[in-house]
Protein backbone atom coordinates (compact mmCIF):
# COMPACT_ATOMS: atom_id res chain seq x y z
CA UNK A 1 0.00 0.00 0.00
CA UNK A 2 2.69 2.18 0.95
CA UNK A 3 4.42 1.62 -2.55
CA UNK A 4 1.61 2.38 -4.27
CA UNK A 5 0.81 5.62 -2.44
CA UNK A 6 4.37 6.88 -3.15
CA UNK A 7 3.63 5.91 -6.47
CA UNK A 8 0.62 7.60 -6.84
CA UNK A 9 1.97 10.81 -5.17
CA UNK A 10 4.76 10.80 -7.53
CA UNK A 11 2.40 10.79 -10.39
CA UNK A 12 0.26 13.63 -9.06
CA UNK A 13 3.91 15.33 -9.08
CA UNK A 14 4.78 14.76 -12.49
CA UNK A 15 1.13 15.90 -13.51
CA UNK A 16 1.03 19.23 -11.27
CA UNK A 17 4.68 20.22 -12.85
CA UNK A 18 3.78 19.76 -16.52
CA UNK A 19 0.68 21.48 -15.92
CA UNK A 20 2.46 24.31 -14.87
CA UNK A 21 1.69 27.74 -12.95
CA UNK A 22 -2.28 28.65 -13.84
CA UNK A 23 -2.39 31.13 -16.23
CA UNK A 24 -3.92 34.83 -15.35
CA UNK A 25 -6.68 36.11 -17.80
CA UNK A 26 -5.62 38.50 -20.46
CA UNK A 27 -6.28 41.64 -21.35
CA UNK A 28 -8.76 43.34 -23.61
CA UNK A 29 -10.97 39.97 -24.08
CA UNK A 30 -14.73 39.42 -22.80
CA UNK A 31 -15.71 40.49 -19.56
CA UNK A 32 -18.41 41.09 -17.29
CA UNK A 33 -18.67 44.27 -15.01
CA UNK A 34 -18.64 42.85 -11.70
CA UNK A 35 -19.29 45.91 -9.88
CA UNK A 36 -23.33 45.98 -8.37
CA UNK A 37 -23.36 49.87 -8.58
CA UNK A 38 -22.41 49.55 -12.20
CA UNK A 39 -26.15 48.87 -13.83
CA UNK A 40 -26.76 50.85 -16.62
CA UNK A 41 -23.28 51.51 -18.15
CA UNK A 42 -24.01 53.95 -20.82
CA UNK A 43 -20.22 54.35 -22.38
CA UNK A 44 -17.26 52.68 -22.90
CA UNK A 45 -13.43 53.57 -23.62
CA UNK A 46 -10.09 52.05 -23.29
CA UNK A 47 -7.78 53.54 -20.64
CA UNK A 48 -4.52 55.23 -22.51
CA UNK A 49 -2.44 54.97 -19.32
CA UNK A 50 -3.14 51.57 -18.54
CA UNK A 51 -3.48 49.05 -20.64
CA UNK A 52 -6.06 46.89 -20.44
CA UNK A 53 -8.76 49.11 -18.17
CA UNK A 54 -12.21 50.05 -19.47
CA UNK A 55 -13.74 53.78 -18.23
CA UNK A 56 -17.42 53.60 -18.15
CA UNK A 57 -20.48 54.83 -16.38
CA UNK A 58 -23.52 54.77 -15.45
CA UNK A 59 -26.50 56.17 -17.74
CA UNK A 60 -27.27 58.78 -15.11
CA UNK A 61 -26.83 62.05 -12.77
CA UNK A 62 -23.92 61.17 -10.78
CA UNK A 63 -20.34 62.44 -11.40
CA UNK A 64 -18.44 58.76 -11.18
CA UNK A 65 -16.72 57.05 -13.46
CA UNK A 66 -15.41 53.76 -13.26
CA UNK A 67 -12.10 52.14 -14.27
CA UNK A 68 -12.81 48.04 -15.20
CA UNK A 69 -9.74 46.34 -15.55
CA UNK A 70 -10.52 43.66 -18.67
CA UNK A 71 -8.76 40.79 -16.84
CA UNK A 72 -10.97 40.61 -14.01
CA UNK A 73 -14.13 42.33 -14.15
CA UNK A 74 -13.35 44.28 -10.95
CA UNK A 75 -13.31 48.18 -10.25
CA UNK A 76 -9.98 49.54 -10.20
CA UNK A 77 -11.04 52.96 -9.36
CA UNK A 78 -13.56 54.86 -8.64
CA UNK A 79 -13.73 58.79 -9.80
CA UNK A 80 -15.59 61.68 -8.45
CA UNK A 81 -15.51 64.80 -10.38
CA UNK A 82 -15.86 67.92 -9.13
CA UNK A 83 -16.17 71.86 -10.58
CA UNK A 84 -18.86 70.45 -12.56
CA UNK A 85 -22.89 71.02 -11.84
CA UNK A 86 -25.13 67.99 -11.38
CA UNK A 87 -25.18 65.68 -14.34
CA UNK A 88 -28.43 65.07 -16.33
CA UNK A 89 -27.68 61.94 -18.65
CA UNK A 90 -24.39 61.15 -19.21
CA UNK A 91 -24.49 59.38 -22.20
CA UNK A 92 -20.73 58.42 -23.42
CA UNK A 93 -17.13 58.80 -22.69
CA UNK A 94 -13.66 59.22 -24.77
CA UNK A 95 -9.92 59.54 -24.37
CA UNK A 96 -8.37 62.07 -26.12
CA UNK A 97 -4.56 62.37 -27.68
CA UNK A 98 -4.04 64.68 -24.86
CA UNK A 99 -4.92 61.84 -22.41
CA UNK A 100 -8.05 63.66 -20.88
CA UNK A 101 -10.96 61.92 -20.40
CA UNK A 102 -13.76 63.67 -21.77
CA UNK A 103 -17.61 62.44 -20.73
CA UNK A 104 -20.65 63.39 -22.38
CA UNK A 105 -23.62 64.46 -20.67
CA UNK A 106 -25.63 64.56 -24.14
CA UNK A 107 -28.62 62.61 -23.89
CA UNK A 108 -31.85 64.19 -23.61
CA UNK A 109 -34.66 61.51 -23.18
CA UNK A 110 -37.50 64.38 -23.83
CA UNK A 111 -36.18 64.58 -27.55
CA UNK A 112 -34.65 67.88 -27.96
CA UNK A 113 -36.48 69.82 -24.78
CA UNK A 114 -32.54 71.51 -23.27
CA UNK A 115 -31.26 73.90 -25.29
CA UNK A 116 -27.84 72.99 -24.38
CA UNK A 117 -25.80 70.13 -22.71
CA UNK A 118 -22.41 69.42 -21.50
CA UNK A 119 -19.50 67.96 -21.71
CA UNK A 120 -17.06 67.25 -18.71
CA UNK A 121 -13.20 66.83 -19.27
CA UNK A 122 -10.01 65.71 -16.87
CA UNK A 123 -6.58 64.28 -17.18
CA UNK A 124 -6.40 60.44 -16.69
CA UNK A 125 -5.05 60.03 -13.54
CA UNK A 126 -1.98 58.27 -13.35
CA UNK A 127 -2.97 56.30 -10.62
CA UNK A 128 -5.44 53.43 -10.27
CA UNK A 129 -7.32 53.98 -7.15
CA UNK A 130 -10.72 56.20 -5.73
CA UNK A 131 -10.07 59.66 -6.12
CA UNK A 132 -12.13 63.49 -6.73
CA UNK A 133 -10.63 64.89 -10.00
CA UNK A 134 -11.26 68.71 -10.75
CA UNK A 135 -13.03 68.73 -14.18
CA UNK A 136 -13.82 71.30 -17.08
CA UNK A 137 -17.09 71.85 -18.11
CA UNK A 138 -18.30 72.66 -21.43
CA UNK A 139 -21.78 73.76 -22.58
CA UNK A 140 -22.53 72.35 -26.10
CA UNK A 141 -25.26 73.71 -28.33
CA UNK A 142 -26.09 72.14 -32.12
CA UNK A 143 -26.29 74.49 -34.75
CA UNK A 144 -29.81 73.57 -35.76
CA UNK A 145 -31.34 73.18 -32.57
CA UNK A 146 -31.46 70.49 -29.97
CA UNK A 147 -30.85 66.84 -30.10
CA UNK A 148 -31.03 63.60 -28.04
CA UNK A 149 -27.84 61.90 -28.45
CA UNK A 150 -26.08 59.20 -27.17
CA UNK A 151 -22.39 58.87 -29.49
CA UNK A 152 -19.38 61.45 -28.16
CA UNK A 153 -16.29 60.64 -29.99
CA UNK A 154 -12.72 62.37 -30.14
CA UNK A 155 -10.33 62.33 -32.38
CA UNK A 156 -6.74 60.77 -31.65
CA UNK A 157 -5.44 63.15 -33.81
CA UNK A 158 -6.63 66.29 -34.27
CA UNK A 159 -8.67 66.08 -30.65
CA UNK A 160 -11.31 67.47 -32.40
CA UNK A 161 -14.81 66.57 -30.48
CA UNK A 162 -17.93 64.81 -32.71
CA UNK A 163 -21.33 63.88 -31.12
CA UNK A 164 -23.97 61.93 -33.30
CA UNK A 165 -27.13 62.19 -32.80
CA UNK A 166 -30.13 59.51 -31.92
CA UNK A 167 -33.00 59.64 -34.11
CA UNK A 168 -35.42 56.53 -35.13
CA UNK A 169 -35.52 58.32 -38.86
CA UNK A 170 -31.78 58.94 -38.95
CA UNK A 171 -29.62 61.29 -37.02
CA UNK A 172 -26.56 63.82 -37.71
CA UNK A 173 -22.91 63.57 -37.00
CA UNK A 174 -22.07 67.07 -35.34
CA UNK A 175 -18.73 68.32 -34.98
CA UNK A 176 -17.26 70.87 -32.78
CA UNK A 177 -15.03 73.74 -32.86
CA UNK A 178 -11.53 72.88 -32.85
CA UNK A 179 -10.82 73.60 -29.31
CA UNK A 180 -13.27 73.20 -26.90
CA UNK A 181 -13.68 76.52 -24.29
CA UNK A 182 -14.87 76.69 -21.24
CA UNK A 183 -15.41 80.45 -21.74
CA UNK A 184 -18.79 80.32 -24.13
CA UNK A 185 -21.13 78.07 -25.93
CA UNK A 186 -19.16 75.25 -28.07
CA UNK A 187 -21.41 75.43 -31.40
CA UNK A 188 -21.79 71.80 -32.80
CA UNK A 189 -22.67 72.09 -36.98
CA UNK A 190 -24.19 68.88 -38.76
CA UNK A 191 -21.50 67.73 -41.28
CA UNK A 192 -22.99 64.49 -42.05
CA UNK A 193 -25.73 61.75 -42.14
CA UNK A 194 -25.85 58.60 -39.60
CA UNK A 195 -28.20 55.65 -38.71
CA UNK A 196 -30.08 54.86 -35.34
CA UNK A 197 -26.54 55.38 -32.96
CA UNK A 198 -26.18 54.71 -29.55
CA UNK A 199 -22.36 55.24 -29.46
CA UNK A 200 -19.15 55.45 -31.37
CA UNK A 201 -15.32 55.51 -31.29
CA UNK A 202 -12.70 56.63 -33.40
CA UNK A 203 -9.61 53.77 -34.18
CA UNK A 204 -6.14 54.92 -32.27
CA UNK A 205 -5.05 55.74 -35.92
CA UNK A 206 -8.06 57.94 -36.63
CA UNK A 207 -8.51 56.40 -39.89
CA UNK A 208 -11.99 54.79 -38.84
CA UNK A 209 -15.40 55.32 -37.43
CA UNK A 210 -17.34 52.58 -35.80
CA UNK A 211 -21.05 53.86 -35.15
CA UNK A 212 -23.48 51.28 -33.41
CA UNK A 213 -26.92 51.03 -32.90
CA UNK A 214 -29.18 48.22 -30.96
CA UNK A 215 -28.74 45.26 -33.33
CA UNK A 216 -26.05 46.23 -36.11
CA UNK A 217 -22.70 48.18 -36.11
CA UNK A 218 -20.44 49.74 -38.88
CA UNK A 219 -17.14 50.66 -39.71
CA UNK A 220 -16.16 53.89 -41.55
CA UNK A 221 -13.58 55.59 -43.49
CA UNK A 222 -13.09 58.86 -41.72
CA UNK A 223 -12.09 61.59 -44.51
CA UNK A 224 -11.70 64.94 -44.28
CA UNK A 225 -13.72 65.19 -41.30
CA UNK A 226 -16.56 63.43 -42.22
CA UNK A 227 -17.78 59.80 -43.43
CA UNK A 228 -15.63 58.56 -46.33
CA UNK A 229 -17.44 55.80 -47.51
CA UNK A 230 -21.34 53.75 -46.57
CA UNK A 231 -19.56 51.73 -43.94
CA UNK A 232 -18.81 47.94 -43.26
CA UNK A 233 -20.45 45.21 -40.95
CA UNK A 234 -18.44 44.89 -38.04
CA UNK A 235 -20.58 41.83 -36.33
CA UNK A 236 -21.77 43.68 -33.47
CA UNK A 237 -23.31 41.38 -30.89
CA UNK A 238 -26.86 40.63 -30.10
CA UNK A 239 -26.93 42.53 -26.64
CA UNK A 240 -30.25 43.40 -24.50
CA UNK A 241 -29.76 47.08 -24.00
CA UNK A 242 -26.93 47.55 -26.90
CA UNK A 243 -24.98 51.08 -25.30
CA UNK A 244 -21.53 51.10 -25.87
CA UNK A 245 -18.54 50.74 -27.81
CA UNK A 246 -14.48 50.91 -28.15
CA UNK A 247 -11.68 49.86 -29.88
CA UNK A 248 -8.56 47.92 -27.75
CA UNK A 249 -5.74 50.12 -27.20
CA UNK A 250 -3.78 48.49 -30.15
CA UNK A 251 -7.29 48.98 -32.80
CA UNK A 252 -7.26 45.03 -33.94
CA UNK A 253 -10.47 44.65 -32.07
CA UNK A 254 -13.40 46.02 -31.03
CA UNK A 255 -15.20 45.78 -27.17
CA UNK A 256 -19.04 46.37 -27.33
CA UNK A 257 -20.75 47.10 -24.01
CA UNK A 258 -24.28 46.97 -22.74
CA UNK A 259 -26.71 47.89 -19.84
CA UNK A 260 -27.88 46.05 -16.94
CA UNK A 261 -26.09 44.16 -13.63
CA UNK A 262 -23.20 42.50 -14.14
CA UNK A 263 -23.36 43.23 -18.37
CA UNK A 264 -20.99 41.77 -20.43
CA UNK A 265 -18.20 43.40 -22.46
CA UNK A 266 -17.48 41.20 -26.28
CA UNK A 267 -14.77 41.67 -28.01
CA UNK A 268 -14.75 41.23 -31.82
CA UNK A 269 -12.15 41.26 -34.14
CA UNK A 270 -11.85 43.66 -36.52
CA UNK A 271 -11.62 42.44 -40.39
CA UNK A 272 -8.90 42.65 -42.50
CA UNK A 273 -8.89 46.20 -44.06
CA UNK A 274 -9.14 44.89 -47.52
CA UNK A 275 -9.36 41.16 -48.84
CA UNK A 276 -8.23 39.57 -52.19
CA UNK A 277 -10.29 40.64 -55.40
CA UNK A 278 -8.89 37.06 -56.69
CA UNK A 279 -8.97 33.65 -55.29
CA UNK A 280 -5.20 32.40 -54.31
CA UNK A 281 -4.07 30.12 -56.66
CA UNK A 282 -5.35 26.40 -56.81
CA UNK A 283 -8.03 27.36 -54.30
CA UNK A 284 -11.63 26.48 -55.18
CA UNK A 285 -14.17 28.96 -57.03
CA UNK A 286 -16.79 29.80 -55.43
CA UNK A 287 -20.29 28.46 -56.55
CA UNK A 288 -22.35 30.90 -58.24
CA UNK A 289 -24.62 32.55 -56.57
CA UNK A 290 -22.73 32.18 -52.99
CA UNK A 291 -22.30 35.73 -52.22
CA UNK A 292 -26.06 36.49 -52.72
CA UNK A 293 -26.52 33.28 -50.96
CA UNK A 294 -24.19 34.40 -47.94
CA UNK A 295 -26.36 37.95 -48.11
CA UNK A 296 -29.63 36.54 -47.87
CA UNK A 297 -28.61 34.17 -44.28
CA UNK A 298 -27.25 37.41 -42.96
CA UNK A 299 -30.26 39.46 -43.42
CA UNK A 300 -32.12 36.49 -42.42
CA UNK A 301 -30.01 36.27 -38.95
CA UNK A 302 -30.65 39.67 -38.55
CA UNK A 303 -34.27 39.68 -39.11
CA UNK A 304 -34.71 36.78 -36.35
CA UNK A 305 -32.44 39.04 -34.06
CA UNK A 306 -34.33 41.73 -34.36
CA UNK A 307 -37.63 39.64 -33.50
CA UNK A 308 -36.21 38.27 -30.81
CA UNK A 309 -34.69 41.45 -29.08
CA UNK A 310 -37.04 43.99 -30.75
CA UNK A 311 -40.24 43.52 -28.14
CA UNK A 312 -37.66 43.23 -25.74
CA UNK A 313 -35.60 46.76 -26.24
CA UNK A 314 -38.58 48.83 -26.96
CA UNK A 315 -39.96 47.90 -23.44
CA UNK A 316 -36.68 48.85 -21.56
CA UNK A 317 -36.30 52.20 -23.81
CA UNK A 318 -40.44 52.62 -22.80
CA UNK A 319 -39.80 51.91 -19.29
CA UNK A 320 -36.79 54.38 -18.79
CA UNK A 321 -38.47 57.21 -20.72
CA UNK A 322 -41.65 56.83 -18.63
CA UNK A 323 -39.56 56.84 -15.44
CA UNK A 324 -37.30 59.70 -16.43
CA UNK A 325 -40.73 62.07 -17.38
CA UNK A 326 -42.29 61.79 -14.00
Amino acid sequence: MRSLLRVSGAAALVLLSAAGPAVAAEADQDFTIKDSRITESSGLAASHAHPGVYWTHNDQDSPLVYGIDSRTGETVATLTMKGVGTPRDMEAIAVGPDGDIYVGDIGDNKDGSWDHVWIYRFPEPKRLKDQTVTAKQYDVKYADGPRNAEAMMVHPKTGRVYIASKNQDGGGLYAGPERLSTGGTNVFRRVDDVPWVTDGAFSPDGERLTLRGYFTAKEYVWKDGRLGDEGTSVGAPFQGQAESVTYTGDGKALMFGSEGANSKVVRVDRLPASRPSTPAPGAPSKAPGADASATAEDRGNFTVGVIVLGAATALVIGGKRLLRRR
